[in-house]
């Protein structure tokens, strides 16, 4: 798994023992850090989520890729709906 902006991630003692037990937490990504780091390893920026969605932190967390895992499975991009003529109704 490689983290993308966006991504909501369930944070947990898999990931690093610090959020073990009650202290896991969800969060959605808003910067994966480039920086070189201990093997297996990654610094990650976002905004922890409540449970029903909204932002009540921003946090930055130092968590082991492998016990990383999605909260909800991220959706694929959708394209652009094409435009439509300029003057035409339908009816």
């Amino acid at each position: 798994m490689t983290p993308q902006p966006g991504d909501v991630l369930v944070i947990d003692g898999q990931a690093s023992v610090q959020f073990a037990g009650d202290r896991r937490l969800l969060l959605r990504v808003t910067v994966v850090d480039q920086r070189p780091t201990y093997h297996g390893w990654i610094w990650l920026t976002g905004y922890v989520l409540d449970g029903t969605g909204q932002a009540i932190d921003k946090r930055e967390v130092f968590v082991q890729v492998a016990g990383l895992r999605y909260a909800s499975r991220p959706r694929p991009a959708r394209p652009a709906a094409p435009a439509r003529a300029a003057g035409r109704r339908r009816v």
